[in-house]
């Protein structure tokens, strides 16, 4: 099997709602000469091996010396379009913003997800302590900015543990992130989600975590009708708008990774979604609530039902990552500047118009 059919499948295997929602996590196979990473925004489960971006690795190194500005607009966008000029030739789809995090391990095949139980300990105020006890060989890194800052601090950091131990990383965690598994075959990946599942399962249950979340009694068909229509007053009749709901669970009160914020925004409304906490909402956030956590039930809205969806997906597995994270402290969320960030950025932007 070549190493597009092997990343492929193992895209499949880690692209369920168990380890990443949406269009999150990302994963690549490289040879000498090419490195082939999954399009910005494409679901995991959804690839194919040709739709795999191929990259050209010695035109990408180019950004690893590139002199960019500090200014965060300008950065990015230089740093977006010399990823574009490493595409290969009559390539599609956009690579990801992470592929030179991917490059800079020597392994051929890097799968990148978001698990609730991982991010139990990344998002968790006591995380790095709990990495640096359960998982003594794997790398933790404080949060970064995603794009180019993380890519070459994780690089940086990447090669200083090559020079010292003669070998990469094999799992590496990213505080509000993520985790990160590189290995030379497709059974190592597979062990090793094992290994840092099964520990942190085990570490959760000795805490008396649930592994389920709990959630309330669906609401009745009105309560829908009536979050729906509270909305159009609030937002107007010229923005599509479409509703689901769930049974009540504990939202989180702000964003515990990027992922977050691209998929439901920063913050959700805490309280009835009556049109009038709309309209305040808007004035002081300057966009309409994502996810609206009403006293008896959870409403997630979106331009189209299935932008809808998957902000109550994220609502949930951010509820879950809250529920973990009580087993390492409590839960840390990303904080303002973190948030303003990722909530401007032109690759988050892209990447939520691709959902």
């Amino acid at each position: 099997m070549n190493l597009l059919n092997i990343i492929t499948q193992l895209s499949h295997e880690f692209g369920t709602p168990d380890y990443v929602q949406g269009g999150g996590g990302n994963t690549s196979a490289k040879d000498a000469q090419t490195l082939w990473i999954k399009p910005s925004g494409a679901t995991l489960a959804g690839l194919a091996p040709d739709r795999f971006v191929p990259m050209d690795r010695r035109r990408l190194a180019a950004l690893y010396t590139a002199r960019v500005p500090d200014n965060p607009a300008r950065r990015e966008e230089i740093v977006k379009n010399l990823l574009a000029a490493a595409v290969l030739p009559g390539a599609a789809g956009r690579p990801s913003v992470e592929t030179p995090l991917h490059d800079s391990f020597s392994s051929a095949l890097v799968v990148h997800t978001h698990p609730a139980r991982v991010n139990g300990m990344t998002c968790a105020r006591g995380g790095a302590a709990a990495c640096a006890r359960l998982f003594p060989g794997a790398l933790w890194i404080p949060y970064t900015d995603p794009g180019y800052t993380l890519c070459m601090r994780v690089r940086a950091v990447i090669q200083a543990w090559r020079d010292r131990t003669g070998s990469d990383p094999a799992i590496v965690f990213l505080q509000n992130h993520g985790v990160f598994i590189a290995a030379e075959t497709a059974r190592e990946v597979r062990r090793l989600h094992k290994l840092v599942m099964t520990t942190l399962e085990r570490a959760y249950d000795g805490a008396g975590i649930a592994p389920a979340l709990a959630v309330g009694a669906p609401p009745p068909a009105g309560r829908l009708a009536q979050a729906l229509q509270a909305m159009r007053e609030a937002v107007g009749v010229d923005q599509p708008i479409h509703v689901v709901a769930s049974g009540a669970f504990p939202v989180p009160a702000g964003p515990c990774s990027p992922d977050h914020i691209v998929y439901m925004k920063s913050l959700p409304l805490l309280g009835e979604p009556a049109p009038a906490a709309l309209r305040t909402f808007i004035a002081q956030h300057g966009y309409w609530p994502r996810v609206i956590a009403a006293p008896d039930a959870v409403f997630a809205a979106g331009t189209t039902p299935a932008n809808a969806a998957l902000a109550l997906d994220l609502a949930r597995d951010g509820a879950r990552i809250v529920q973990y994270a009580a087993a390492f402290g409590g839960a840390a969320y990303l904080d303002a500047a973190a948030r303003d960030f990722i909530e401007h950025w032109e690759v988050e932007q892209y990447r939520r118009g691709v959902a």
